[in-house]
């Protein structure tokens, strides 16, 4: 009875991710009778940005690829969802997979370059590379150059699903964003991921050992390019409009930032980050005009006492809890 009540916990997070899945779904719902109309869109904005966060955490933080330029794959989705809107395509179930498509082809792309660099040099590289985005998205006047360029509609769902009802939208990105997180997860335990954490641990080890370290590397960063460009078109679909900016450097540091607020190499990590960078972001700028002041802080915070961030916070209590007693009165030792 007593190891039973001891692991309650434990099991309670495991099924903490489908609660939390569960009170996202009902959240459209019961908005209005609490006057929270606006968070609805809010919270489908955090949910557009932790698929971002996610895919950067991917390489990041299991492939120690420490990219910064990624919101360059999110412009490119955006960019190529819009040439497409533009050319009278509405169906989203073109649109959105299109921009997926194009951010992973974009990303196989520039890693096939970058990823033959190691350290400061794939940093600068990745960096570089974004930039060049940044200002070939500048350069299309055909799609408002750096005035950014309005989506006349919002993608058709078809299917019998009003694409203008915002309920069944913020559905639909919900259900991507399960979806894919369902896809990184179970990267990372595969054998795929496994190896990906080999390389990242000791390269030359791997390499010796025969496996394809460049190829693995580049699979993985144009997965995470895929996924980036896909949250690029629901962004897009969200505000009904893009503009350069989305792709600029600060932009992707910023991405970086929420990594590390929500735990590099933490299965939660990005979303978490990008949940309470999100939401922190939206309640300082209520009170302050200096709304960068406290988040700086939250970030040093984090820095300093928290290196692992959030969810690495919440991991390392579950692992350092003491044993549950066994049947005959000894404790029993905790799995590694």
């Amino acid at each position: 009875m007593a190891a039973a009540i001891y692991f309650l916990p434990m099991k309670l997070e495991r099924w903490l991710p489908w609660c939390a899945l569960a009170a996202l779904a009902v959240f459209p719902l019961l908005a209005p009778a609490m006057g929270l109309e606006f968070y609805v869109n809010f919270v489908r904005r955090a949910l557009i940005f932790a698929l971002a966060a996610a895919s950067l955490n991917f390489i990041l933080g299991f492939g120690g690829m420490a990219a910064l330029g990624h919101m360059g794959f999110v412009g490119v989705g955006a960019y190529t969802l819009v040439a497409l809107a533009d050319a009278g395509h509405e169906s989203a179930w073109l649109l959105w997979p299109a921009g997926a498509v194009a951010g992973g082809l974009v990303a196989a792309a520039i890693g096939s370059v970058a990823l033959r660099t190691r350290g400061v040099y794939f940093i600068m590289i990745t960096l570089a590379f974004a930039q060049m985005l940044y200002f070939a998205a500048v350069s299309l006047r055909a799609y408002g150059g750096d005035d950014g360029y309005n989506l006349m509609a919002r993608p058709a769902f078809g299917l019998g699903l009003d694409s203008m009802h915002e309920p069944t939208f913020y559905w639909v990105v919900l259900a991507l964003f399960a979806g894919v997180m369902a896809l990184l997860n179970r990267a990372t335990v595969s054998r795929f991921g496994h190896a990906l954490m080999g390389i990242r641990d000791n390269e030359v080890r791997m390499q010796a050992m025969g496996y394809p370290v460049f190829r693995l590397r580049l699979a993985a960063f144009a997965l995470a390019g895929a996924v980036a460009g896909l949250a690029g078109a629901l962004l897009v679909s969200h505000n009904s409009f893009v503009s350069p900016s989305v792709m600029h450097w600060t932009q992707s540091a910023t991405l970086v930032v929420m990594v590390v607020i929500g735990g590099v190499g933490r299965r939660w990590g990005g979303p978490v980050g990008a949940a309470v960078w999100i939401g922190l972001e939206e309640i300082a700028k209520q009170h302050t005009e200096y709304w960068h002041l406290p988040l700086g802080v939250l970030l040093v915070a984090i820095v300093f006492l928290a290196p692992r961030g959030i969810a690495g916070v919440l991991e390392r209590r579950r692992r350092a809890a003491p044993a549950a007693p066994a049947a005959d009165g000894r404790p029993v030792e905790a799995a590694p």
